[in-house]
């Protein structure tokens, strides 16, 4: 029934890793909270998606009207969840010729980074392991998908950021280890950043990105680690900075507005952790708010966004909303 898509036990063996690792550092890891914690609270799950239909969610971004686009990562789909709880799938992409098998580490195809520009135009990435469809696509409202960049078929495209000031998207590849920009018009993307810190140690390692106040931001999944790189006058990077360190499983993340305060989700803890400036963090959402292999991190306003993929749990993807006291 599921033809060209990946079964569950396949999606949960590739992310087993993760989940081993979260386990054999879990005793140096922050203490638990036991429920949502300061400065979140009013926790709850807002939608559930269907696991029989592949829909593990991967990514997300937000519109002013507090609708979520997301990306379902085993089903090759885009999606729109509106405020009230509702799916709406937006797009399927082509599955390509061999299933998806030679996705580099995953060997699934899968869509990943999301975001929307102002003009309701949405740029995702899509990882295939093939010439012919790995790259960044861009879906307008009311259009088709289309791919508007190729990227490489040996790695894995996985965070995505817009700049808000040149609207040049930049790429994290977690398999390559580099940051590359990315033009919207068409053409050939370029290695902005190849810096050791964003390489592997043997599963993912550049994932999570974010554009703030003249810098990228990007996680490290097998390094458990948040690093800045800024971005200097003539484009180019600058030294990278590891802000910081610990963060076992971490995925995708959002500043919360104070500083450069961040909220993280660690996919195979199963955590959301508030992290400080200075690099020190605590948990502050767990399983018994519901998450289930967090993904990703979005917020509007007062409002925080997490999606939980069920990846290694199996069980109950979803998204849950909390509230962010200031």
């Amino acid at each position: 029934m599921f033809r060209n898509k990946p079964s569950q036990t396949a999606v949960s063996a590739a992310l087993s890793t993760a989940v081993l690792a979260a386990a054999a550092v879990a005793a140096a890891g922050p203490a638990v909270a036991s429920a949502v914690s300061a400065p979140l609270s009013c926790a709850h799950i807002t939608a559930h998606f269907d696991l029989a239909r592949q829909q593990t969610p991967e990514n997300i971004a937000l519109a002013p009207d507090g609708s979520a686009y997301v990306t379902f990562a085993a089903a090759r789909q885009i999606a729109r969840i509106t405020p009230k709880g509702a799916t709406r799938i937006l797009a399927t992409l082509p599955a390509p010729a061999d299933g998806g098998i030679h996705t580099p580490v995953l060997g699934f195809a899968l869509t990943t980074g999301i975001v929307r520009a102002h003009d309701g135009t949405l740029y995702f990435l899509y990882a295939t392991g093939t010439a012919d469809l790995t790259g960044l696509w861009r879906l307008r409202p009311g259009g088709e998908p289309q791919r508007i960049a190729a990227l490489p078929a040996t790695g894995l495209p996985n965070g995505l950021a817009l700049d808000p000031r040149t609207r040049t998207p930049y790429v994290t590849d977690s398999v390559l280890g580099t940051i590359a920009s990315v033009p919207t018009t068409g053409g050939t993307p370029r290695t902005w950043s190849n810096a050791p810190e964003l390489a592997s140690t043997g599963f993912l390692g550049a994932n999570g990105l974010k554009i703030r106040n003249g810098a990228l931001w990007a996680t490290n999944l097998d390094r458990g680690t948040v690093l800045r790189i800024p971005i200097l006058r003539d484009g180019r990077p600058g030294a990278v900075q590891t802000r910081a360190t610990g963060l076992t499983g971490i995925d995708d993340f959002a500043f919360t507005g104070q500083g450069d305060q961040i909220l993280a989700a660690l996919n195979g803890p199963g955590e959301v952790a508030l992290i400080q400036p200075d690099g020190t963090h605590s948990t502050v959402l767990t399983a018994a708010d519901g998450l289930q292999n967090p993904t990703s991190i979005a917020l509007r306003g007062d409002t925080a966004y997490v999606l939980s993929a069920a990846y290694v749990t199996a069980k109950d993807p979803n998204l849950l909303r909390a509230h962010l006291n200031r």
